[in-house]
């Protein structure tokens, strides 16, 4: 088996775990040890999602995203049943040396001249994506920031993102069969709620700084919140913040050894930049691709494009479906990226439901990890189209569509929250969730969710009255 097709293995004998208790000590044992640690090394080979308890093997999934990005990583590959072997006997002395041997070897991979990665442009920064986007015109006046209506929009949009995220986090790294198989059809929480996972932690690193710089806020200075109030991230976050450590700088601290770099992570964080910049995709993508580049690259910056554009585009387009069209035009055309936004949206003009789309789509990305971003937007946009504005529809699929379930499932409630406002949220979603928000931050232990709904209308409202 090659990386991939050991990944589906994996994904295809994971059923759900039913879990009663609150997860946040399993957060706890991944933040315990360090990087250079026996236990962190065999938690990179073999470990449990915190929050599901899905399996992660995250140096074979590096190999597969070599893979995936377009290298020859057939030597790797001969050394995973060996670290296999020696993870599960828990022989640090010997997985050390594998491991070891394997970044050396993705590092040194030569490009596969077979790969279908190469046909399409690579994007690394914004310059490079705004000669090739014509965006939509602003449509800033029809948002008035002073108004109580863009307050209850962002309000309604946190607290469906918040939703989204402790929903998904609760069945993230399964895929739809298993979980259709433990569950059924998922219609509500499957346990108490919990806001205790990493997604919104980057969010409140880019706000933060937002309150101090505005939207002239850089890379760099984004970077340096990161480094001021983030201890620890996950695959391309992780390396990222090693890299900022070591004074790499972005773009650079998103793409030097950084395996992941095609992954879920900004795709997860964007929706704050869609947000601060109401009725303004341009403004939101270049946002997004300044946040973005700190830990990846090229599809994985389109991607947090993505959801930034679909948020702000919220703010000013009532039908879902029109939506999703506008969003998608903001992406380059020839991007690979933008090939997956064209053949999940295609699915769901042609098929008659969300199964019939999403299998297709599942097909089609079945040689990606379930955190990369390709299944996963295919997967929000057949959860915003079939869903077409009702809430409880839309959370019921992306749910059930599985792969990184909180991270896709936060940006698609967050745009109906941020579309309808309050009105479109039911209490059997709001009173369980409550209103105190757990963070993986040095400075913010907690939040409410009120105080982070102030924040970020007056930080706008701050901003916007400077530029008048």
């Amino acid at each position: 088996m090659n990386a991939g097709e050991r990944e589906k293995q994996w994904m295809k004998e994971a059923f759900p775990v039913r879990i009663q208790d609150s997860c946040e000590d399993n957060w706890n044992v991944c933040m315990e040890s360090g990087d250079v640690s026996d236990q962190k090394l065999f938690r990179d080979w073999i470990s449990q999602v915190p929050g599901s308890l899905a399996p992660s093997h995250l140096v074979v999934a590096a190999i597969q995203c070599m893979r995936n990005r377009g290298y020859d990583v057939t030597e790797a590959e001969k050394y995973m049943d060996e670290g296999l072997k020696a993870a599960e006997e828990k022989d640090a002395a010997t997985l050390q040396k594998i491991t070891a041997r394997i970044y050396y070897l993705l590092n040194t991979a030569l490009r596969d001249a077979h790969s279908d990665y190469w046909k399409y442009s690579i994007y690394k920064d914004w310059e490079e994506i705004e000669r090739n986007v014509t965006f939509p015109s602003i449509q800033e006046k029809k948002v008035d920031v002073f108004s109580d209506d863009y307050a209850d929009r962002i309000y309604a949009g946190w607290t469906g993102q918040l939703i989204g995220g402790a929903l998904g986090t609760q069945v993230e790294g399964y895929n739809t069969d298993n979980i259709e198989a433990v569950y059924g059809t998922i219609t509500s929480y499957l346990r108490p709620p919990e806001t205790y996972n990493d997604d919104i932690t980057y969010e409140i690193a880019f706000l933060d700084g937002f309150r101090e710089y505005g939207y002239e806020i850089t890379s760099e200075q984004i970077a340096d919140k990161w480094l001021e109030l983030i201890e620890d991230g996950y695959s391309a976050e992780e390396v990222a913040i090693r890299n900022l450590r070591l004074g790499i700088r972005p773009p650079e601290s998103g793409m030097h050894l950084n395996y992941y770099s095609d992954w879920i992570g900004v795709q997860m964080r964007t929706m704050i930049h869609g947000m601060v910049a109401p009725g303004n995709p341009k403004l939101a993508a270049e946002l997004a691709v300044r946040d973005g580049i700190i830990s990846h690259s090229n599809s994985g910056i389109l991607g947090g494009m993505f959801n930034a554009v679909l948020i702000s585009l919220a703010f000013v387009e009532r039908d879902i479906r029109e939506l999703l069209r506008k969003t998608i035009d903001c992406i380059p055309k020839d991007s690979e990226y933008y090939q997956v936004l064209l053949f999940a949206l295609k699915q769901c003009e042609e098929q008659k439901s969300w199964r019939e789309a999403w299998r297709k789509c599942e097909k089609k990305y079945e040689d990606y990890n379930w955190i990369h971003v390709y299944p996963n937007v295919a997967a929000q946009i057949i959860a915003l189209w079939y869903g077409n504005g009702d809430f409880d529809k839309t959370a019921e699929i992306i749910c059930m569509e599985g792969k990184d379930a909180d991270c896709t499932a936060a940006p698609v409630l967050n745009a109906l929250g941020i579309m309808f406002g309050s009105a479109v949220l039911d209490k059997k979603w709001t009173e369980p969730l409550g209103t105190e928000i757990h963070l993986l931050l040095r400075k913010y232990k907690t939040i409410s969710l009120d105080k982070l709904c102030e924040v970020t209308v007056e930080s706008v409202r701050q901003f916007c009255r400077k530029m008048a």
